[in-house]
């Protein structure tokens, strides 16, 4: 009997022993992870976790965008709202990096403006990929490899895009804009959104991206457009921007291979004065040659002059019946 006792004595520490040590890991194991929740809020705010988690995120130094942007000297497009840079990571990656104008929104409306910006997904929108709250508040976005649909509308040293990739970038505008108009009306935040030549960017695989995006901190019940120039200070009206005519100017940019610098009346008038000699041809870019379709340039350009008028009137019609209509008519895979 003394036996036995000692034996289960013996089982009874050994169960005390194994009990002691999963509570000792699973100790460790609560403040690993809290230590790693402790790194993540101090990284992208404690806010973000009562409103839903940014993925993919980081916080860059401000030597390191310094030094990426070249002192800041490689501006891509400057506006009311603040000044997009091309900027080159440790890695190699060509990115965008975006200098907000307004540096009094505070560090936490700031870090908010990351959470929001980071919600966005859509294959023709740039991806933020992080950003840094040093000396200035700056947003750095995704793969901009071939720099801005401008450049390869004006520049000759660029390669010139074909018909094929002009008709893509157009139908990809179109679906980016969609999603933010859907992805705002469930959502309590509403975007700004501007998109002309200037900055709209491409990958390396010419896929367009919207880059110019913000948050607009007014309720609205639509995603609020504003349309602005691609010089610095130069911002219209709000009362006349709106996506649709928006959309219609960069149509006739993607034509003619001229681009707007006064909110799309100059490239309007100049059209307008090509329609009324009954010339198409003198709108047509030059780049293009022969290697066009008549008649999906044709079907293009009656949809911008439809966008245009909604500048004036408002429109019978949405971004969504226009993207539909683009994919619709036009054979070509986005």
């Amino acid at each position: 009997r003394e036996r036995e006792r000692e034996r289960e004595r013996e089982r009874e520490a050994v169960k005390k022993g194994i009990a002691m040590d999963d509570r000792v890991r699973l100790s460790r194991r609560i403040r690993f992870l809290l230590l790693a929740w402790l790194r993540r809020s101090r990284s992208v705010g404690l806010g973000h976790y009562l409103t839903g988690r940014i993925e993919f995120v980081r916080r860059f130094g401000y030597k390191e965008m310094t030094k990426a942007t070249e002192g800041f000297r490689k501006v891509i497009y400057s506006n009311y709202h603040g000044t997009a840079y091309r900027a080159k990571l440790k890695g190699g990656e060509v990115t965008l990096v975006k200098e907000l104008k307004a540096f009094d929104l505070g560090r936490d409306k700031f870090l908010e403006e990351v959470q929001l910006l980071g919600r966005l997904r859509h294959r023709h929108l740039l991806t933020l990929r992080g950003f840094c709250t040093g000396r200035k508040r700056l947003l750095v976005f995704g793969n901009i490899e071939n720099g801005s649909l401008k450049e390869h509308l004006n520049d000759p040293l660029k390669t010139p895009l074909n018909w094929k990739s002009r008709i893509k970038i157009a139908i990809g505008v179109a679906a980016a804009l969609e999603y933010l108009l859907i992805f705002s009306s469930s959502d309590a935040q509403i975007y700004d959104v501007s998109v002309n030549s200037c900055n709209i960017m491409l990958d390396e695989n010419f896929t367009p991206k919207i880059s110019d995006i913000r948050v607009n901190r007014h309720t609205q019940s639509h995603p609020k457009t504003t349309n602005d120039a691609c010089s610095e200070g130069s911002c219209a009206d709000e009362e006349c921007g709106n996506v649709i005519f928006q959309l219609g100017v960069l149509m006739l940019e993607l034509i003619t291979g001229q681009s707007s610098d006064r909110q799309g009346e100059d490239l309007i008038e100049w059209v307008q004065h090509s329609c009324i000699a009954n010339s198409i041809d003198k709108m047509i870019d030059p780049d293009l040659g022969n290697s066009y379709n008549s008649r999906e340039l044709q079907k293009v350009l009656a949809v911008a002059r439809l966008c245009i008028k909604s500048r004036y009137e408002p429109p019978s019609f949405s971004i969504t019946h226009v993207y539909r209509y683009l994919q619709k008519k036009i054979d070509v895979a986005t």
